[in-house]
């Protein structure tokens, strides 16, 4: 578990780099029309590894996408079947247009059958400002 950790902090951290968004917004304007979207998927029995590696794979492609800010995939240790994304774009149009990069559609598909259950929609949040926002 250690390591998992440890990959996706490494994962966080040059995603955060090589995004090119290190720089301070010039004001809190730029923040309200960012788009955060965090969701839940809950893969089969024994499945949750295997999902999550789909979802580091995506992370890789979507870093190159236009307007992504961020896109966490993390874990609840008291919820074994439970992966999480968290999505930060510059606009909800950026996070829609991310799914025509290629690859992602492809990782979805393989996603899928992993799942325990059809995905509900994710909570749709607004980005107040933060540390590295």
């Amino acid at each position: 578990m250690k390591v998992c950790m440890k990959k996706i902090f490494l994962f966080v951290i040059l995603l955060y780099f090589t995004s090119g968004n290190s720089q301070t917004p010039e004001s809190d304007e730029e923040n309200m029309e960012q788009f955060l979207l965090h969701g839940k998927l809950i893969a089969k029995e024994g499945q949750s590894e295997q999902l999550a590696d789909i979802l580091l794979q995506a992370s890789e492609l979507v870093a190159t996408a236009k307007g992504c800010i961020v896109y966490v995939v993390s874990r609840n240790p008291g919820e074994p079947q439970a992966v999480y994304v968290t999505e930060i774009w510059e606009s909800k149009e950026d996070h829609a247009n991310s799914l025509h990069v290629e690859g992602v559609k492809e990782l979805i598909t393989k996603a899928m059958p992993l799942l325990d259950q059809q995905p509900r929609s994710g909570h749709q949040l607004e980005v107040l400002g933060g540390a590295g926002i």
